[in-house]
């Protein structure tokens, strides 16, 4: 059973996605990154305050002594913004590299093929005319 999962594990294609969520992932911190520290202060310039805080509240909470709101329902659409704003991102980013990828492999496609050489007829031509001679 050991030997099975070894061999299942090591496939090629197992291998290939492991590396790809791996890589994803990352990328999803670097998108993250961007939209927090650069998208969102710039859509917040708008709406003036942090994109992140936005939300519209349904039941106010009970502020204690030292400034904690406890109790307040709210919709965090900013969040919610920001969200959408990194699935944007990365939607694109992968739309980029896909077309990419698929213009390459129609670059390799469109090779023109080589020249053809004689057909069989002009070589036994050939070889009948230097048989002649």
């Amino acid at each position: 059973m050991l030997k099975e999962f070894k061999d299942f594990a090591m496939k090629g294609n197992l291998v290939d996605i492991a590396v790809a969520f791996v890589m994803g992932a990352a990328f999803n911190k670097v998108v993250t990154s961007f939209t927090a520290g650069i998208v969102s202060p710039l859509i917040g310039l708008i709406f003036q305050s942090d994109f992140n805080d936005l939300k519209y509240v349904i039941t106010p909470g009970i502020a204690d002594e030292a400034g904690t709101v406890t109790g307040e329902i709210a919709v965090l659409y900013g969040s919610f913004l920001t969200s959408l704003i990194d699935f944007i991102i990365v939607a694109f980013v992968m739309f980029m590299i896909i077309k990419g990828i698929n213009k390459t492999k129609k670059k390799e496609e469109e090779k023109p093929a080589p020249p053809a050489g004689p057909t069989q007829e002009e070589l036994l031509i050939q070889i009948r005319d230097l048989l002649k001679k």
